[in-house]
């Protein structure tokens, strides 16, 4: 199936759109992050929470509606790892420190690490970059 060329302007609607829920993302998590690791009461953090929480979700959408392939590529996986990790915040309360730090170094190999690490496919043990590469 051939992919069609968006505009100008949708592209670059969608681009300051993502640009923009990545920086609430980053202001959440840098809020969050920071009431969890100084010990600050949760009640002082959550709306960080929430707002992580909230466009996380968002861009992890974003990415399977564009390509289903994310959710089999190492940089889908170690996003799903990611919320493994943070819903294990309920059980171990008191290594919220160590989960969330262990988040983050995850979240810099996802996004700065190089194309082949991140576009790695978990199924099929090569790099996987498009949609002409895997049947389906």
């Amino acid at each position: 199936m051939k992919k069609s060329k968006i505009s100008e302007k949708q592209f670059w609607a969608q681009r300051l759109g993502k640009t923009s829920l990545r920086a609430l993302h980053i202001l959440g998590i840098t809020g969050a992050g920071g009431g969890i690791l100084l010990g600050v009461p949760q009640t002082e953090w959550i709306f960080y929470w929430c707002m992580a929480m909230t466009t996380g979700s968002i861009l992890m959408l974003w990415e399977i509606v564009r390509d289903w392939r994310w959710l089999i590529q190492l940089k889908g996986v170690l996003t799903l790892g990611k919320l493994g990790l943070l819903a294990l915040f309920i059980p171990f309360a008191s290594y919220k420190p160590e989960l969330l730090i262990t988040v983050l170094l995850l979240s810099v190999v996802v996004s700065h690490g190089p194309a082949g690490l991140r576009h790695f496919s978990v199924i099929h043990g090569r790099r996987i970059d498009g949609k002409k590469e895997v049947k389906g």
